[in-house]
């Protein structure tokens, strides 16, 4: 598997070796040795989440306040999403800046996110199951979010916004330039 830095400190795309033949293919998800001594961080993933989205669908931005943030290791294990993250650490250089990748169950890519960021992902197929590994358990009190459509962000979704489907909460959620961080 290669760990790939990307622009954003602490932020990593993985591509697994992918062993192919007529019976399918077999790849390594995760190798807790190889990650930390690559990512040169301490991990402890205690628990797995599936989401299933029709197209179209768009969840996030989702992120939990300290000290309940949450580190993420996500792929698509059916179809395809374009994952978003947005630097929410206020002491880093590319605080406010987005990066955006298509994950799918064809190019069986993940993205490290570290906490300190939010998360969205709209899914691009007719449905698509996200996968995701997280360190830390979900605390509802400290569960906040920003618009996926704030334009302070200028993210291209690379979709018609209009056909775009949110949940209520997703809807109402703040702006970045709102949140008291």
């Amino acid at each position: 598997m290669t760990i790939q830095p990307t622009f954003i400190e602490d932020l990593y795309v993985i591509e697994p070796k992918v062993f192919n033949d007529n019976r399918g293919f077999f790849y390594e998800f995760f190798n807790h040795e190889l990650f930390e001594k690559t990512v040169k961080q301490k991990v402890s993933f205690v628990q797995d989440n599936l989401a299933k989205s029709a197209k179209g669908v768009l969840r996030g931005f989702h992120f939990q306040k300290e000290p309940y943030a949450q580190t993420k290791l996500v792929s698509v294990l059916n179809g395809a999403v374009l994952d978003v993250v947005v630097d929410l650490r206020k002491n880093s250089k590319t605080f406010g800046q987005h990066f955006s990748i298509i994950l799918s169950a064809d190019n069986k890519k993940q993205l490290f996110i570290p906490r300190g960021f939010a998360h969205a992902y709209l899914s691009l197929e007719k449905y698509s199951l996200f996968f995701y590994k997280i360190d830390n358990y979900y605390h509802p009190e400290s569960e906040a979010g920003i618009r996926f459509d704030d334009p302070d962000l200028n993210i291209d979704w690379q979709y018609d916004l209009s056909k775009i489907i949110l949940s209520e909460k997703d809807r109402n959620l703040p702006y970045l330039k709102d949140l008291n961080l």
